[in-house]
Parts: structure tokens; sequence; C-alpha cells
């Protein structure tokens, strides 16, 4: 367990990884939002901008817990990859979104042990959105 108000340097570290995957996704969704073209782009652009916000609004919240366990939040995002077709977006998409799955159960357990149930908890509420992110996305790819 750790002291009240810091969280190791492994559960801060992997904070930060989520921090830099949900700052790139955030920009990536939101340039897939502009440059979606063809009789999708109406459909899916909204969903793009609003998921966009909700990975934005992730980062805001993972970046206030690590600065309460003693972590200087990344302002660097992970590599941005928009696509030059919905098809490549799209698979790119359902990737980013399992591999923020795979992290933040990772996030969730290392919290558990180290008895930081705040930071577990706020994983699992953010692992719920990203879990009907990638159940989007997919479904989005199956029409594709």
């Amino acid at each position: 367990m750790t002291v009240a108000g810091r969280g190791s340097e492994r559960l801060r570290s992997l904070l930060n990884d989520a921090i830099a995957r949900e700052i790139q996704v955030s920009i990536q969704y939101m340039w897939q939002h502009v440059q979606t073209r063809g009789p999708l782009h109406h459909l899916l652009a909204d969903e793009l901008k609003e998921i966009a916000i909700q990975e934005m609004k992730h980062a805001e919240k993972i970046a206030e817990r690590l600065w309460y366990l003693g972590g200087t939040p990344v302002t660097e995002p992970s590599p941005v990859f928009v696509g030059n077709s919905l098809k490549e977006m799209i698979e790119r998409d359902v990737k980013d979104e399992e591999d923020a799955i795979s992290l933040y159960k990772e996030i969730i357990k290392v919290a558990t042990e180290e008895g930081d149930h705040t930071t577990a908890r706020l994983f699992r509420k953010i692992l719920e959105d990203e879990e009907e992110h990638h159940d989007f996305f997919t479904t989005i790819l199956e029409g594709l």
C-alpha cells in the first residue's frame, strides 16, 4: 500500500501512458471527424467528435489523479494516426481501443494491489467508456 497522496512509480508511469494515449486519440478522432468523406461522413462525424471529447475528459481526470498521486502529467500525445481512408481510420481506432482496454485493466490491477481503490474505481469507469468505443468502432468496421 502506498502513502496517502503518493502512488508508486509504476502506477504513476502507467497513468502517464494513459494520459498520452487519451490525448492521442482525442486528437486522432477529432481529425477523423473533420476528414471523413463520402456518404458515411454524416453518420459518423458527430459520433467521432463526441468520442474525441470523451477521451479528452478522460485525460483530464487521469491527470488530476496523477497529480494527486505525486506525479506530473505528460503533455505529449502518443503518435497520432488519422489514416487515408475510412476503413484505415476505423481499423486503427479498433486497435487503439483494444490497447487502451489492456492498459486500463493493468492499471486497475496495479492500483488494486497497491490498495489505491480510488484510482481503480476511476479506471473501471473509464474502461466502460473504452469498451463502448471499441464496440462502436468494431460495429462500423463490420459494415465496411
